[in-house]
């Protein structure tokens, strides 16, 4: 794919992610939260060119520069999401105005980057900050899922041996 393409994929993903996380959305039992991660990741790293043939060494370092910030962003994406358990079991998450703060952050340190590296001369492809967005995504839904993981086990917990009395709503404060 072109550099335009690579880069309308980007913004149509994160707008998508984005704007839907800003809505209480149920989690869903099932086990396929790695598979938009893993497309994108597929995407990106079957394009030549994710590392600048010139200038390998600072190309590598601002790649894995580029890895971190988007892990840090994942991470801090889905411990500033919101999550819940409803009296019937399901799993509910919503972004929070934290969650908008670590995007800023993480956009900032991404541009940040970018601009060192022109500054430096390397060629920076799209594939590197698709890459990181694949990470982002499969951090911040892995953790998503472990938590209501735990979240579910502690309310199946409490309501098994609650003497029969359902518990209200839990929901977790951010």
């Amino acid at each position: 794919m072109s550099g335009l393409v690579n880069a309308l994929v980007i913004v149509a993903v994160a707008a998508l992610v984005i704007v839907r996380q800003f809505a209480a959305r149920r989690i869903g039992a099932d086990r396929r939260w790695w598979v938009l991660p893993a497309i994108l990741a597929v995407v990106a790293l079957r394009e030549p060119g994710i590392i600048d043939a010139h200038h390998r060494t600072e190309s590598v370092v601002l790649l894995a520069a580029e890895l971190l910030i988007g892990l840090g962003t994942g991470a801090g994406w889905a411990w500033t999401t919101r999550i819940w358990a409803e009296p019937d079991g399901t799993v509910w998450t919503k972004s929070t105005k934290a969650s908008v703060a670590v995007w800023i952050g993480g956009i900032a340190l991404r541009v940040a980057l970018f601009a060192l590296g022109a500054v430096l001369g390397v060629h920076q492809d799209s594939g590197a900050v698709m890459v990181a967005l694949a990470g982002t995504l499969l951090v911040r839904s892995g953790l998503l899922a472990w938590r209501a993981r735990a979240l579910t086990s502690a309310s199946a917990t409490v309501t098994a041996y609650g003497g029969g009395k359902p518990r209200p709503a839990w929901k977790e404060r951010v």
